[in-house]
Formats: structure tokens, sequence, C-alpha cells
């Protein structure tokens, strides 16, 4: 199987995608025509593009045997970046001017854009004229290569029992034997179940031993294993089976024929059909598939592999079962069994505790403890085995380890846009805790969510990509401190690593002593590294991320900003030498996701308000940021806005403006003066998560409150309100009004009150919560 290199449309088929769809946006052709910029242009660009589409797939196939193929590539991808960054300064553009009718881009700003176009068509014309692109095969259309050729096609599997012995998966094969053997289910339901789990888990070895058990040799009059892998065609499968059926070639030429002599054999038949390595997600080929299967009799069951769940809740699985990591005895069986043949005494004391180690390292993936065991077999001696053990394994040349090309064939057959936020990941460490929503909004801020439905938000789009990637087994979900987190095995971090290539950078973690030019998205998860690494860094400039994941960014932000024009994300989170924001900050025209959470930030300069692609802003526990710049709902892109911890005095009476923002709140002080927060001013909020309110003695009018409409607030969580515990307690009606009037929604789950005064409650029925707690003080 071919092995997919970085660029194995990981990037391509995203990114032209998006520059195609810029292209053809009404806004781009109307500032060129307002500003008299040369249309023509425009036109030429997309059809260098197009040449680029046409011969990419042939491209990306040359470069594992041609070194002048890949470094084309490589010149490629970053002609690429450089057009989307181009478009998006002039979006900016376009942006600023909507926004601020009197003003006029000046013409040296006009005269740059024509500039770099004309740089830029020099740079693909020249790309294209290489005499290496001569060779290269012109696709079919948009990414036609890229699912097939390039992913390869895996191995053909067949019934016969490659192991003898399958350690680990005694009850696996027990449950999957008492299915088999079970007659439950009715006439007209298809009895299915799906082995599921990541590649190199052993699921089609397991397929195996139940197919050829002794215990249902007599239970099935007819017995079909069909290799699926890439290409589901119901023709071809329907013939397969027929032919399997019968042991000899079948001439049928056309579907109604193939399936009119498969449903004559199955017709009063108990059968067992194993369909292996499925990948197909169309519930409606499935269903055209599955017509000639239901004339087998009660009884008859099918057994599906396949990497995803979304494949088996197509193939609408009765029985779904879920392949798990082998444990430490099983591993260290299988281990050994390919390390020294099973025969333990060849290893001495020392060895053997070397390499339980290094099966412990695998953890617990059959392909992986068979491949390492395999390449310890003509290594010998202690020094040989602690190599491998203080080595990364997984860095082995590819010719020599099955690890990286058996899950690359999950990866290769992801989407393309899936692809991209996979190759992400590999910005995070290994054993890294992810959030959900927190990669979600990183995908957004790289631009990586797209949808042909203009009414899809893009946090569902990116919560419909997470899920695909979850249901492929690239995330594990897990439990800490209560609450729902995922994780990715190491060998798929691995896999992201290589993939990504030198795009991703983790300072003082991937290949110590420098940072690659060509980076384009960085994070640092160490407090202290060499400061070499930090100067090689300054020479990414085309850098698009920048993610700390430690209390030290190592650089200033102002350096951030006159270094790295082209951020995409900006996450400073804990970073403690942050204390200020520069007005410079608006030099980052191309930024989406700026957090500053947990900084000694006080204030944010009125600068910030002319990012107009800032799409998230993260402030949470920023103890001394008091309020936010009033000109803040300029940024109209702004989608998510988060204080969480941070309590307000003051904020912008303009937000409501913003109508696709989510505020996820920490706490409002309720001001005395009209220019400070007024609880009138959360009726037009979207708020999120947990609110408190504080101060509440100074709300002047009960009925106020009443504006505040928190009983349509659905997505608060949490509400926390509170009185000054030193007032004067000569208002109890007052309080009473003013807390009825800030009844929650009925669904909220906490609800706590603080120095209340008021002789009594509401009734509590209109207080309302389901699953949550009440309390007071």
């Amino acid at each position: 199987m071919p092995v997919l290199e970085t660029l194995g449309g990981a990037f391509f088929g995203a990114v032209l995608q998006l520059l195609f769809h810029k292209l053809d946006s009404h806004q781009l052709l109307h500032y060129f025509r307002a500003r008299k910029l040369d249309v023509r242009l425009l036109k030429k660009l997309k059809r260098k593009l197009m040449d680029i589409n046409a011969v990419i797939d042939d491209a990306e196939q040359k470069q594992f045997t041609n070194s002048l193929v890949r470094e084309w590539l490589h010149e490629v991808r970053d002609a690429l970046y450089d057009a989307e960054d181009l478009l998006e300064q002039i979006d900016y553009e376009f942006s600023k001017t909507q926004l601020k009718a009197k003003f006029q881009s000046s013409a040296s700003k006009v005269s740059s854009f024509e500039s770099e176009m004309l740089e830029l068509l020099d740079e693909l014309e020249s790309l294209l004229n290489q005499k290496i692109v001569q060779d290269f095969k012109i696709s079919s259309g948009f990414g036609s290569g890229l699912a097939n050729n390039v992913s390869g096609k895996r191995n053909e599997s067949s019934s016969l029992v490659a192991q003898e012995v399958i350690y680990g998966r005694d009850e696996d094969k027990q449950v999957i034997l008492n299915w088999l053997t079970s007659d439950n289910g009715n006439q007209n339901q298809l009895s299915i179940l799906s082995i599921v789990g990541m590649g190199g888990m052993g699921k089609t070895t397991l397929a195996q031993h139940a197919y050829n058990d002794p215990m249902i040799k007599d239970i099935f009059a007819i017995k079909v294993w069909v290799c699926v892998s890439d290409e589901f065609d119901v023709f071809k499968l329907s013939r397969a089976i027929l032919e399997t059926i019968h042991k000899s070639t079948d001439d049928s030429r056309n579907l109604e024929m193939v399936q009119g002599r498969l449903k004559e054999s199955l017709t009063g038949s108990k059968f067992l059909l194993v369909l292996d390595d499925v990948w197909n997600e169309d519930r409606e080929q499935w269903k055209s598939l599955q017509t000639p299967l239901k004339y087998g009799t009660k009884g008859s069951k099918i057994l599906v592999t396949t990497r995803s769940n979304k494949v088996a809740s197509t193939l609408e699985s009765n029985n779904i079962h879920q392949l798990k990591q082998l444990q430490e005895h099983d591993s260290w069986q299988v281990f050994a069994k390919h390390a020294v043949q099973d025969d333990d005494s060849k290893l001495n004391s020392e060895l053997k505790e070397i390499g339980m180690k290094i099966a412990g390292k695998c953890q617990g993936l059959p392909l992986a403890l068979e491949t390492v065991g395999s390449l310890l077999q003509s290594k010998s001696s202690t020094v040989e085995w602690e190599g491998v053990l203080r080595s990364n394994m997984w860095d082995l040349p590819i010719e020599n380890s099955k690890i990286i090309p058996a899950l690359l064939l999950s990866y290769c057959h992801l989407p393309s846009h899936l692809k991209r936020c996979f190759a992400y990941c590999a910005l995070f460490p290994k054993d890294h805790m992810f959030d959900k929503e927190e990669l979600i909004l990183s995908w957004m801020a790289e631009n990586f969510l797209q949808s042909s439905k203009q009414s899809k938000s893009p946090e569902k789009v990116g919560e419909q990509y997470f899920n695909d990637l979850f249901s492929r087994s690239f995330f594990q979900q897990s439990i800490w401190y209560n609450k729902t987190i995922f994780v990715m095995h190491d060998l798929l971090n691995d896999l992201a690593k290589y993939v990504s290539g030198e795009m991703c950078y983790m300072l003082g973690v991937d290949r110590p002593g420098s940072v690659p030019k060509t980076t384009r998205h960085f994070s640092m998860v160490k407090n202290h590294v060499e400061c070499d690494e930090y100067r090689s860094l300054r020479d990414a400039k085309r850098l698009r991320t920048f993610l700390s994941i430690s209390s030290n960014c190592g650089m200033s932000i102002q350096e951030l900003i006159s270094n790295f024009k082209f951020l995409r994300l900006l996450s400073l989170s804990s970073c403690h030498n942050i204390k200020e924001v520069p007005d410079t900050i608006v030099d980052l025209i191309h930024l989406r996701s700026l957090d500053l959470s947990y900084t000694y930030v006080e204030r944010l300069p009125d600068s910030i308000c002319s990012l107009y692609n800032l799409q998230v802003l993260k402030l949470n526990n920023c103890n001394l940021l008091r309020e936010l710049p009033s000109t803040l709902h300029e940024l109209t892109k702004l989608r998510r806005l988060e204080f969480k911890g941070t309590t307000l005095r003051k904020v912008s009476v303009l937000l409501e403006k913003l109508k696709n923002l989510q505020v996820w709140t920490g706490g409002f002080e309720v001001g005395k003066s009209s220019s400070e927060f007024s609880i009138q001013q959360l009726g037009q909020l979207d708020l999120h998560g947990n609110l408190s309110l504080s101060n509440l003695e100074n709300v002047v009018n009960p009925y106020d409150s009443l504006a505040a409409d928190l009983k349509n607030k659905t997505h608060l969580v949490g509400l926390d309100l509170r009185w000054d515990l030193e007032r004067k307690n000569e208002e109890s009606i007052k309080e009473r009004e003013v807390l009825e009037n800030l009844q929650p929604f009925r669904h909220l789950k906490q609800l706590s009150i603080f120095n209340y005064c008021g002789t009594q409650f509401p009734g509590m029925g209109r207080m309302a919560m389901h699953g949550g707690c009440f309390s007071k003080s």
C-alpha cells in the first residue's frame, strides 16, 4: 500500500474548495470593481487553481518515489496558503468598508492587492510550467483520486484463520458465538452484528475464528465471506456473494440478474454472511444490497467488521460489539509470541523486564504488539532492546513497520475536511484531554468548518465533524472529575504528527532544535525550552496558530503581534507575563480567536474592535478586568464572548446588535449609575453557562429586573443571585419583587441565593428546577 505523506489529501482538497468558493463570491467581485481593480486577475487566478487541481492527485501519488515532485507539492501548498491569505485580506477591507461607510481603502492598499495578485499568478504560472508537471496525469474531477488512489487497497481478507490462537479475545469470541447460535429475531428483519474498533485491533481475526468455530458448523446451510474494503458496489458485492455460494464464476451482466439468482439461492436456507472491512455510509446502497438477503430463513445472520460506529448504524445493526484494547497480560502474550515465538525461556529477567515495558508502550493494540515484537526477533542483546524502549518506535522506517500504514487506512478514508481537523490535533501532546467544544472552536478559528447549508451554524458543523471522527475511533470518550472529555490513542497522536509534517510544531517536543519556516500551527506545552527554538520561531512568519498550553508564552504580546501578522488563533490562556494588550493588536486582521483567560489584563484597547474577523473572544478568570470596550458591537462576526469567572461592572449597551453572539458569563455587578451595568442589559443577550448577579440592592425599580428575561434564557445552567450583606434591610417587599422577576428558565440545574432579606420567597412552583438543587444563605 502506498504510504500517505504530509500532503496526502489533508490539505489540497479542502483548501482548493475554499479558494474556489471565495473567488466565486459576489463581494470579492464588487470590491474589485468598486476600486477599479483588474477583474481579469480573479479569472486568471481561478484558471490557475483549476490547472493545479487537475494534476494534484497524480502529483500526490508520485511524491512517494520522486523527491522533486514532493518539493513541488510543498511549493504549491505555500502558494495556496498565500492565495488564501490575500483573499482574506481583501475580505477584511470589504468588511471594514461595509461597517464604516465613510472609510475608503487607501490607494497604496489597493495597489498592494493588485501587485500581490500579480506575484501570486507569476508563482503559480512558474509552478505549472515546470517540466515535471508535463508528466502528471489529468484527473477527471475534483479530488477524484484522493479517496481511492492515495489510500491504496487493503489486502483482501479471506475466511481462513491466519492465527491459530488469539490472545485476550475469549470473551469477545463467546459474545459473537452466543449471537450466532441464538435463534432470536424475526423473519422480516435481518439479524446483524457489527464488530467495531480502530485499525489493527483484530476485528478480522476475531471474525475468522467465529466463522470457523466448530459450534456453528451445522447451524448454517450456507456460509459466505466477502471482503468489502474500499468500494461498496452493490452489483459487485451481490455477485461476489453468489459466486461464493456456488463456488463458481457468475456471468450476470446487471443487478436485476444477479440479485434474482441470489434470491433463488438463499430462499428457504439459513445463511451466515460475513462482510469484512465495511466503509459504506450510504443507507440506500445498503438497502439495495440487503433486498435478496431477506429471503433467507429465520436465524440467518450477517456479521460485519468496521472501524466506524456510523457504518454500523447505517447497516441497521441489531447489535454492536466494541472491540477494546488488550489487557496487560494478553498484550505480553501477543508481544512474546512474535518476539521470541512464545518461548519465554529465551529471555533472561532483564530482557523480560524491558520487553514488558515495550509491550506496555503499545497500549493494548494487537497490530502494534505484533509489529514491534517481530522487529525484536533479530535483536537478542539488552542494549538493542533498551534502544527500542528509549526511542520513539513509531519513527521507525515505514517499510519496516505496519503500524503507520495500518492506521493510515482509516485516515485515508476520511473526507478532506476531516483530514485537516484530525491533522490539527498534532498540536496537542499525548494524553491530552480534549474538550470537544474547545476543539471545535479551534477548527472554527482556522476556517476548517464549511457547510453548503447557510442555515447551519459553524458550531453545528463542527459538532458533526467531531462526531464523525469519534464514530471512526479517532477519539475515545472518558470521564474526568465527572466531566466528559475525549482522549486520543498514542498511536493516533503519532499519526496526526506524521500526516501534519512541518505544518504543526510543538515547541520543546517536536524535533527539538529549530522551528521550520514552513510551520503554520504552533503550540507551546512546556514552560522551559531552549532559546534557540524561540529565535527560530520568529522565522515562521506565516504562522496561523499560536497556542500556549503552559504558564509562560515565552514572548511578549507585542513581539507576537509584530512577528506573526497572519495569525487566525492566538491563545495566551494562563500566560502570567501578559498584563496588557497593545493597540497594535489591530494589525492581526486575520485573527478569529483570541484567548486572554487567566491573564493579568486590566483593560482591552478600543483598537481590538477593528478585528472584523474575530469570532471568539475569551476573557475567563481575568480578575483585574472590569469592563469591555464600548464599541465591541462593531465586531460583527463575533459569535462567542466568554468571561466566566470575570465580574464586569460595565458592558456595552449595544451587544444586542450582534445577533449571532453567545455570551458565556461569569458575573455582573449591578451598578448605581447610568454608566455602569444595568440589569436590563441582560434582556437581549444569549446567555450560556452559569450567571452570577451581585449588588442586586442597586436595582431601583423591580420592573427593571423583569426586563432581564431570565425565564427565556434556555442555555443557562446555573444562576447565582446576591445582595450586599452590609445594606439596609428596609426594602423587603422590593427585594421579593426583584427576586420574583428574575424567575429563571424552568430547566435550570442550580439556583443559589445569598443575603436575601425578603420576608418570604416567591412560590417555588414559579422557580422550578429539574435535576438540580437550590441553596440560600
